[in-house]
């Protein structure tokens, strides 16, 4: 049996929004990380971005997580936040 990597790779045509990002080929635009799970590292993400003058930053212009090349980049960057979660935790199990 051959091994497939499909799971790397989603498209929602349908997506009213589709493709939100300019920069990458219609027919490669990646919808997996639709909502970029590497948001919340900040400035340790490795995409393209921006703050505004609130603060909250501006992910317009990164095409990172659409490019189905950066699946295996984008799951090391997930760890990476997951390993600071947990040392985040109490022992007692409890987000500090």
């Amino acid at each position: 049996m051959a091994k497939t990597e499909h799971f790397k790779f989603f498209q929602h045509r349908e997506c009213e929004y589709f493709p939100c990002h300019r920069g990458v080929p219609e027919e490669a635009f990646n919808c997996l990380f639709c909502y970029c799970p590497l948001y919340a590292l900040g400035d340790q993400c490795g995409g393209h971005f921006t703050y505004t003058k609130s603060g909250i930053k501006n992910c317009t212009d990164c095409t990172v997580p659409h490019q189905a090349k950066n699946y295996d980049d984008m799951v090391k960057k997930v760890r990476i936040l997951i390993e600071q979660v947990k040392e985040s935790k109490e022992p007692g199990g409890n987000v500090l």
